[in-house]
Order: structure tokens, then sequence, then C-alpha cells
């Protein structure tokens, strides 16, 4: 029985400018479980001594897991970005140049984030969809709050109302007889 060849094995998740940190660690994780990661930070670099045994099996080991690599990022960005990453050779070198034109410090990502969040309303889509999309937008925020804030329980208790006021105030008017019923509760859902 042959080995299954999975180098043009697709990310559902895709980067798209906006969610670097998001695609950055779900595609570590898809490394770290096809022991590629190494690829990626550097520390699996090109053999580069001629004279070492089996110097030519190294190389095209090498090459053929670096091409891999590169292959899957390709398929888990747009087309666009992709375009940006084909005068690289190594997986390092794609990684680097995607931590670059895409990390936002902290607070510029909180900012988008908060004007996503704000911006985003529940029109016609269901409750589900709606909740789902808020649901994105606050885990990508969550990401960018220090370890401090996250073991604090009162701080999480907070930015759980918060979230409630965020979504009670982002529903369809068609809501507002429930949105009354929920805010006037207590304790508050």
């Amino acid at each position: 029985m042959t080995g299954k060849d999975d180098s043009i094995q697709l990310i559902n998740n895709h980067l798209d400018r906006k969610n670097y940190m998001y695609w950055s660690y779900v595609m570590k994780n898809f490394l770290r479980g096809k022991n590629m990661v190494s690829y990626v930070t550097g520390t699996k670099a090109k053999p580069s001594v001629p004279q070492a045994e089996n110097f030519d099996l190294l190389i095209d080991a090498w090459e053929t897991d670096n091409s891999k690599v590169i292959t899957w990022i390709n398929n888990s960005v747009t087309q666009s970005i992709g375009m940006q990453l084909a005068k690289y050779d190594t997986t390092n070198e794609v990684w680097n140049l995607l931590e670059i034109l895409y990390t936002q410090s902290n607070f510029a990502k909180q900012y988008q984030l908060e004007c996503d969040i704000r911006a985003l309303q529940h029109n016609d889509q269901s409750i589900q969809d709606f909740y789902a999309a808020m649901s994105d937008l606050w885990d990508q925020l969550a990401q960018t709050e220090s370890k401090e804030l996250t073991d604090f329980e009162p701080y999480i208790v907070r930015r759980e109302e918060k979230h409630l006021v965020q979504f009670l105030m982002a529903l369809h008017s068609d809501f507002e007889g429930l949105r009354g019923t929920i805010l006037h509760r207590s304790p508050v859902p």
C-alpha cells in the first residue's frame, strides 16, 4: 500500500488581510500536526554541507517538505496574497513576509475589531448566523487581551456583559420586545 500524498491538502481558514492572528494560529497547529512547523520557524534549515553523508537525499527531502508547506500556505491565502509569495523559495521567507505584512499592533487590531463589531448589524441574517459573525469578532478581540486580564474573573464577567449589550444593540428592530425583556432581567443572562 502506498502512502497518501497530502501535498495538496487544503486549510479551510483563508488569510484575508484581516485575520492574520487567527490564521497563523490555525496554520501553526496544522503544521505541528504534520511535524513541519520547523520550516516556518526556520529551525529546519536547508542542508548546506555538501560533504555530509547522503547530502543529495537530505536536499531532496528538505526541498520536498519545504514545497509542501509552501503549497499548504498558498492554498490557505487569497490569490492576491499568494501572488506576492511567488518570489520566495523558502517557507521561512514566506512566513516572515506574511507576518510583516499582516501583523498589526494590538492597539490597532483592537481598534479595527471594535469598529467591525459596532458596524455589524443583524439585518436579514438568521440569529445563528448573526451571532456566529459577532462571536468570531469577539474571539479575535479576546486574542489581543493580556494573560492578566483573561485570568481575572471580574474582567471576564464584565466582558461577557459587554458582549450581550453589543449583541442586543445590533439586533434587528423586530426583536425590540425580546431586547427589553432581556435588559430588564435580573440576573442578566
